[in-house]
């Protein structure tokens, strides 16, 4: 394509001051109307390209290369040099929405702050032009919000519309589907496919590869820091030369074998008129549930329509609003358990994850080698634990709380889109290791015999590998319906 280069980067290389390198060598063009589709493992350095085109690496960090944004030719190093591009020319929409939204101000003033003091709109202007964007973003009725009020899904529409609100032409969007049903996704491919069409380029990671082939473009593919295969995305995701790729591709959960139903066996606990509102409407209402031990359930849902509150009912975190919750007599304290939808928020950030994993560890006599080798089979190095949260990457993040949590050998582990930062491949190995150590800790007979799964995904062919119940939440106003897999009856 014609036209000048909007953004490029010519070698660049992210090492740890004096350690390892991170990512070795990248380089890319990317024209008006063009987009560079990221793929690759949990931990290759996908978010750390973004985070060094940006130049917001953390200070551990360095940078070298050079770098291309709009007209201006700069050197990776110099990060301050690109700070005064932020949200005019250069914008990034993070891996977690939620800690870009400010918590302490509502959804609709934080938006109107965005347009009046990046694009310099007057202050009734920039109003009016957040309202707009929230409407599009299927937000208009959680304007008055704040951010912790809002679903996973809602927040990272959210965190879009804030990213767009400045103008720029170059857009990074971080996993930009992560957490969203069908519909958001398409809307969030029209939006990416908005930013070209405008004149601008996008810069995508997403471990979804059918965000990939809708988008099209350029693909590099990344492994251990470094590019795999690079060129034309839909040629190569037909015809990948690589093998890494190859696996990416036959890993795809619409590739999953189905996963046989384990005998249910007494209940955990159950539901009857569960019902939950939340501001003038109603979440679910009059909804009754048994769940018994080895039953995975599968919860599904619009984003936003409360999959995750009903969880945490369920768990007891929040009253519903009518109806009750019993669990089954002699459960301990610690016997439901919650694996978060956003890992970094159920992380002590000043602790590293040795403390973390560790306390827990002492805490139910779990140990310490089963938990190295548990690490080890979902493709983490123990050097990871002498680091904070936010040293490691989402997806590294994401295993790392499956490891703790399944240390509690629960009764009930509510799973709120466990695997949703993972590659194909590495989504389906820990989905199977979590399937397998709840059968395991069935077969030993210990205190998490027979886990009963709650587990929430808007992926209906991850759904259907993994599920032997289902629930879907939002078909009509207030109502949940079930439903059982045909070889569970």
């Amino acid at each position: 394509m014609s036209g000048p280069v909007l953004l490029s980067a010519e070698r660049l290389t992210v090492r740890v001051d004096g350690g390892p390198v991170l990512l070795h060598d990248l380089s890319f063009e990317l024209r008006a109307g063009e987009a560079l589709i990221v793929v690759g493992e949990s931990g290759a350095g996908k978010s750390l390209l973004a985070q060094a085109v940006m130049g917001n690496l953390p200070a551990a960090l360095r940078v070298g290369g050079g770098l291309t944004v709009g007209s201006a030719r700069l050197r990776a190093e110099d990060q301050r040099a690109r700070r005064p591009l932020w949200g005019r020319t250069l914008a990034l929409l993070p891996q977690e929405p939620a800690l870009a939204l400010d918590p302490m101000i509502r959804v609709l003033p934080q938006l109107a702050r965005t347009h009046e003091l990046v694009r310099g709109v007057g202050a009734s202007p920039a109003m009016a032009e957040a309202r707009r964007d929230l409407d599009a973003a299927g937000l208009g009725d959680a304007a008055r919000r704040y951010p912790w009020q809002f679903s996973g899904g809602m927040a990272q529409r959210a965190a879009a519309a804030v990213a767009l609100a400045g103008g720029a032409r170059i857009l990074l969007a971080d996993e930009p589907t992560k957490g969203l049903d069908a519909h958001w996704r398409d809307r969030t491919i029209g939006m990416l496919d908005a930013v070209r069409q405008a004149g601008g380029c996008v810069v995508v990671i997403t471990h979804d590869l059918r965000v990939a082939r809708a988008l099209g473009g350029q693909l590099i593919v990344l492994r251990a820091g470094r590019v795999t295969e690079q060129g034309d995305t839909r040629a190569i995701l037909a015809r990948p030369s690589d093998a890494f790729t190859q696996r990416l591709i036959q890993a795809e959960p619409a590739n999953w074998p189905r996963r046989p139903a384990p005998a249910a066996g007494a209940a955990v606990l159950t539901a009857r008129g569960l019902s939950k509102d939340f501001g003038d409407g109603v979440l679910f209402d009059g909804l009754d549930l048994d769940v018994r031990r080895g039953e995975r359930w599968v919860v599904r849902g619009p984003s936003g329509v409360g999959k995750s509150t009903l969880g945490n009912v369920l768990l007891g975190l929040l009253a519903p609003d009518r109806g009750s919750v019993r669990r089954a007599d002699g459960l301990g304290p610690t016997a439901l358990q919650k694996l978060y939808q956003d890992p970094v928020a159920s992380f002590a950030p000043h602790v590293s994850l040795a403390r973390s994993l560790g306390d827990v560890a002492r805490r139910h006599g779990h140990p310490w080698p089963k938990l190295v080798e548990r690490l080890e089979r979902l493709g983490l190095s123990t050097r990871l634990l002498s680091r904070r949260p936010s040293e490691v990457s989402g997806g590294e993040l994401q295993r790392l709380a499956l490891a703790r949590v399944l240390m509690a050998r629960p009764a009930l582990l509510f799973a709120d889109e466990p695997t949703s930062r993972l590659d194909p491949a590495t989504q389906r190995e820990t989905l199977m290791l979590l399937l397998d150590v709840l059968e395991e800790d069935a077969a030993e007979g210990g205190a998490g015999a027979g886990t009963a799964l709650l587990l929430v995904t808007h992926d209906d062919d991850i759904a259907e590998a993994v599920g032997t119940r289902f629930l879907r939440l939002g078909g009509s106003p207030g109502v949940g319906s079930l439903g059982r897999a045909p070889d569970a009856a």
